[in-house]
């Protein structure tokens, strides 16, 4: 693990541009979007003087040049208290920071409220999961309901803000995995213009795309290393099993599909029946994507589970032959190159996790961001849309993570997502 860098206090009259420089203040006091950066004008060092600091700490091996030498003093002056008068350039740069911080409460509350969302949306699928068989009517409407909600929240906006959740709250019950697939294949076949009666088929499918599954006993179902060839014969039954359930419970012709074929591939590769792309219900083959997609980032061992620019960038090298070419690629540049959950390295050097993705702007996340002068409930989120000097450089590990970073950024080991309902909500409130 790296040390700590060193850094020196320089009187606030020797700063240059190309210093790299930290403020130990609160992020609110100031105007930057963050509390350690370079220096790139004049109207930088004005707004630091600004501050009242005498001294600020600088580190030299980021710098590009060295501080100002020290101006001589005459004897017996005293030195005049500072004006304080902002240039138009600092007041566009407090401007900037007000903004930012508006954004910074609007991302958190956003999450909140897709945390809460995420909770009840899986309490419901837990109920409908236990009642389906006795009472099978009611819990085919439950969940119509709930992609119903979830269908009418991806309708109010042109563009869908993915958040990635705190797996915290998130149990390893298998309706997690299954609101995962709804949501990320709900968003791709919104992108793809599908028609909404295909996207409802599309979320009752991923609900319920799984339910083979209890006939399969536990122990294999939640094995966290390697099935043997007749567990894995076995495992694959299950795609079998839920298309019977499917069709005792009269589910569309378009769900059951979903539920039968969501593991076959575009190359015959997949199961039950190793159909290729032309026998492949179309919604069928979007659901392979992010069903796999899923599966990778959200393994039963999770210390065998890919980071999602892992997932996606294996899915992309190794298995595109597999899908829908179309569909993968939209579903690349939904997500973004970095999707939510990744550690990444900004322009500036900083480190962060993403936390939020735009489908409109996959390029340009929200990142939350290391810093050590800021208390971790309180993290920086920069949405990066807003933030044109700075871009995402690298990908991380998290065991490349010193233990501080690791657990400030506190990587998930389960990657859930959700999107925000409460503007669908208050679209349909009086």
């Amino acid at each position: 693990m790296c040390a700590a860098p060193i850094t020196v206090d320089v009187p606030v009259e020797q700063l240059c541009i190309g210093l790299y420089v930290h403020l130990d203040i609160s992020w609110l006091e100031h105007s930057f979007a963050l509390n350690s950066f370079k220096i790139k004008s004049q109207e930088e060092i004005n707004a630091i003087k600004q501050l009242g600091l005498k001294t600020i700490r600088v580190s030299p091996a980021k710098s590009d040049n060295r501080p100002l030498p020290p101006q001589p003093k005459t004897a017996g002056a005293v030195e005049p208290e500072p004006v304080i008068q902002h240039s138009p350039e600092e007041l566009a740069l407090i401007a900037e920071k007000k903004a930012r911080i508006d954004r910074l409460v609007k991302e958190r509350d956003a999450i909140a409220q897709c945390e809460k969302q995420l909770l009840k949306a899986a309490n419901t699928l837990k109920n409908i999961t236990k009642n389906l068989f006795s009472r099978p009517q009611e819990s085919v409407r439950e969940a119509e309901q709930l992609v119903q909600q979830m269908l009418d929240s991806l309708l109010v906006d042109k563009d869908i803000a993915i958040h990635l959740m705190n797996d915290k709250i998130v149990g390893e019950e298998a309706y997690y995995h299954s609101l995962n697939v709804a949501v990320l294949t709900m968003m791709l076949a919104k992108e793809l213009s599908f028609p909404a009666e295909d996207i409802r088929q599309l979320g009752m499918g991923c609900m319920f795309h799984d339910i083979g599954k209890v006939e399969i006993p536990d122990r294999i179902v939640n094995k966290t290393f390697a099935l043997t060839k007749a567990e894995q014969n076995l495992m694959q039954m299950h795609s079998h099993y839920g298309q019977q359930i499917a069709e005792k419970l009269n589910l569309p012709k378009g769900v059951t599909e979903i539920i039968a074929q969501h593991h076959e591939m575009a190359d015959g590769s997949g199961y039950p029946q190793q159909l290729k792309a032309e026998r492949i219900s179309p919604l069928a083959r979007v659901v392979a994507i992010t069903n796999t997609y899923d599966n990778l980032c959200n393994r039963p061992n999770p210390a065998d589970s890919l980071s999602p620019y892992e997932a996606m960038s294996y899915m992309f090298a190794h298995q595109r032959k597999q899908f829908d070419a179309p569909a993968l690629n939209l579903f690349i540049r939904c997500m973004g190159v970095y999707p939510p959950g990744t550690i990444v390295k900004l322009s500036d050097g900083t480190l962060g996790m993403v936390v939020g993705v735009n489908s409109g702007k996959p390029l340009r996340p929200s990142v939350l961001i290391y810093d050590p002068s800021v208390p971790k409930s309180e993290a920086i989120i920069l949405d990066l849309i807003h933030e044109p000097i700075l871009d995402i450089t690298a990908s991380l590990k998290p065991g490349q993570l010193t233990p501080e970073v690791y657990e400030y950024l506190s990587p998930r080991k389960r990657m859930t997502y959700f999107f925000d309902t409460q503007k669908a909500d208050n679209q349909r409130k009086p």
